[in-house]
């Protein structure tokens, strides 16, 4: 083995893996945004329906709902949990949207929002509390929320409308500067949410302690309280995304929501989170929605494939991206170790 003992030698290696390691980092966190671009570009010039205002208007409408639910799936995943039980609180959230407008637009909001936010809190509780693993906790509250919403649908024969009129229906089907309401929603808690990720104590928190949960407690963090914290904001943000995509369509329907944990976790994972946690950016997550719905809207604009196939293509993607993460992240321990 060859040892090197210049200093300019030893500086130039460095300089050499530092450049490799900002690379490697830079594939990982900005990856989705180059291959999203790319796909625009390229749709652009072989659809004609494709880089139109309407189309765009439709894009951002469709890709609110399951924003809002990976944002909160972002911080579970980075802190090194995962949170299965999102897509039937949002379909919950949905449902109990309905059912509360009868009291007016502010239960409607409420109701689901305490319920899911609830349903989070166990999820937090039992993970942090009762060390439980997350995949087994939020597995149960996935078949229990789904039970309670058809418990409350009669199994889904009653279908609760919404009124037109009512407030809450209005911020779902209304629009400002041509985007919907939800769309601007998402874009005021996505900026939150990279705020507090990368400009406080609460952020840097969850990032240490995805990175290591014993260091983290070394290091005097409330590991417990931050983690019983980010389950609760996940459920907060599942039947927040529920509520408005019950008023985007003005009615609370059961059968939304099966599958949708597993898109979330594909765009976190696509925008460039870790699986394993401990790294991970908002930014990236709001890019892997994107490239999901773009990717469906493409196999719309070709009209002969089946819609089937953008779950086809979302999981190469994903397999790709867990690929290009784990050959990165080897790398990356195997510089340190040479080191």
């Amino acid at each position: 083995m060859t040892v090197v003992t210049d200093k300019t030698e030893v500086a130039t290696v460095e300089k050499g893996l530092s450049r490799r390691q900002w690379i490697a980092g830079l594939v990982q966190r900005r990856g989705s945004v180059v291959v999203l671009a790319l796909i625009v570009l390229v749709s652009t010039f072989a659809f004609d329906s494709f880089a139109t205002v309407d189309n765009a208007r439709n894009i951002a409408m469709q890709s609110s709902f399951l924003a809002i639910v990976a944002l909160g799936m972002t911080f579970v995943i980075i802190s090194g949990g995962i949170d299965l039980s999102v897509g039937s609180v949002f379909a919950l959230g949905g449902v109990l949207a309905a059912l509360g407008i009868q009291w007016g637009s502010v239960a409607g909001i409420l109701l689901p929002l305490v319920v899911c936010g609830g349903i989070g809190l166990l999820n937090g509780a039992l993970v942090a509390y009762g060390r439980l693993a997350p995949f087994i906790v939020t597995l149960a509250t996935l078949l229990g929320a789904r039970g309670l919403l058809l418990a409350i649908t009669d199994e889904g024969a009653n279908t609760r409308l919404m009124p037109r009129d009512a407030l809450l229906t209005q911020l779902g089907q209304g629009t400002f500067l041509g985007f919907g309401y939800p769309v601007w929603i998402v874009i005021v808690l996505f900026v939150l949410g990279v705020l507090v990720l990368q400009r406080t104590r609460f952020g840097h928190s969850v990032l240490a302690i995805g990175g290591s949960v014993e260091a983290a407690r070394l290091m005097g963090l409330p590991v417990a309280r931050r983690t019983m914290w980010l389950y609760t904001g996940s459920g907060l943000l599942a039947g927040l995304s529920g509520a408005l995509a019950a008023a985007y369509s003005a009615s609370g329907v059961t059968i939304v929501g099966v599958g949708f944990e597993l898109d979330a976790i594909a765009a976190v994972v696509i925008g460039g989170t870790l699986l394993t946690g401990g790294a991970g950016t908002v930014g990236g997550t709001l890019a892997g929605v994107l490239l999901l719905m773009v990717i469906q809207n493409v196999i719309n604009q070709i009209g002969t494939l089946s819609s089937h196939y953008q779950s086809v293509v979302s999981g190469a993607f994903l397999a790709i991206v867990v690929a290009i993460q784990a050959y990165l992240s080897r790398a990356h321990l195997g510089r340190e170790r040479s080191t």
